[in-house]
């Protein structure tokens, strides 16, 4: 089967480019990124969308949640990607701490993002409960991607990383949630985590596109997580991920061979001496 690329030699893919690709049927493909080297890369694959993470609290600082990095933290990783990208669209996460039960820090926070990385738009966790925040930064012009279903920022009130709309009750509050988002003015939301059928349901039910994340086919585009895609991260490996490559294994190789070259005096050889 031929790939469907309608929009693969856009110049710069932009929030109406996005929801362009779902309203024709082409599936959206978003990674994370956190770096210069990882995102440059990823922009010449003509990747759609780079989302810096905050994720990057696991893969990039060894955290058990995403809880503990800063705004600042997330300003760094968004300049160094944004530095490497021409094409993708660079989303950058809003961390813990910096939008919830506030408005004001919450736009404060986004423009902070926008203003010192140069990235194209903000995410954030949550539905009706983020309402006013979500309102105000888009008010200042800052597009906003939704995120709902499994929110990593509120592990410590789920208690587990389970599938989440199992429950009725939650499934139908996530239903809602959507329709608030776009209603808000969300170009695009999030789906972590809920089962396929639902997320399906989810997506059928607004119009903007929907990136799923262990939500099945039926959604507008995949996100996964860099490190875990190309077999980084290891410690790692919930139901929806394919690797698609094993660099850990390769990458300890080509230090071992490193190690022994140094060891046995066969690096540097006379070619590589000045």
């Amino acid at each position: 089967m031929t790939a469907n690329y309608l929009y693969r030699d856009v110049t710069k893919v932009t929030t109406n480019t996005l929801q362009r690709m779902h309203n024709e049927g082409e599936k959206i493909a978003m990674l994370t990124a956190y770096d210069y080297s990882t995102a440059k890369l990823l922009d010449m694959a003509k990747i759609d969308v780079i989302l810096v993470g905050d994720s990057a609290a696991n893969v990039m600082a060894g955290y058990k949640t995403t809880l503990p990095i800063t705004l600042d933290d997330m300003i760094y990783h968004a300049s160094s990607v944004v530095r490497a990208v021409d094409r993708a669209l660079v989303v950058v996460d809003l961390p813990f701490g910096t939008y919830q039960g506030n408005s004001k820090e919450a736009l404060h926070s986004a423009i902070r993002i926008m203003k010192e990385s140069g990235a194209d738009a903000v995410k954030l966790e949550g539905g009706v409960e983020v309402k006013e925040s979500i309102d105000r930064i888009l008010s200042a012009g800052i597009p906003v991607m939704g995120h709902l279903g499994l929110t990593p920022q509120s592990i410590n009130k789920f208690g587990t990383y389970s599938v989440r709309a199992t429950d009725p009750r939650e499934a139908e509050k996530i239903l809602a949630d959507a329709k608030v988002l776009e209603q808000c003015g969300c170009f695009a939301i999030v789906l972590e985590k809920i089962p396929a059928l639902f997320a399906k349901e989810v997506s059928e039910s607004i119009s903007i596109p929907t990136i799923g994340i262990g939500a099945g086919p039926h959604v507008s585009g995949q996100v996964l997580v860099f490190h875990d895609m190309m077999g980084i991260t290891q410690q790692f490996s919930p139901r929806y991920l394919r690797r698609y490559h094993n660099l850990s294994e390769e990458i300890i190789n080509a230090i071992g061979h490193y190690i022994h070259d140094v060891k046995n005096l066969d690096f540097p050889s006379e070619k590589e001496q000045y």
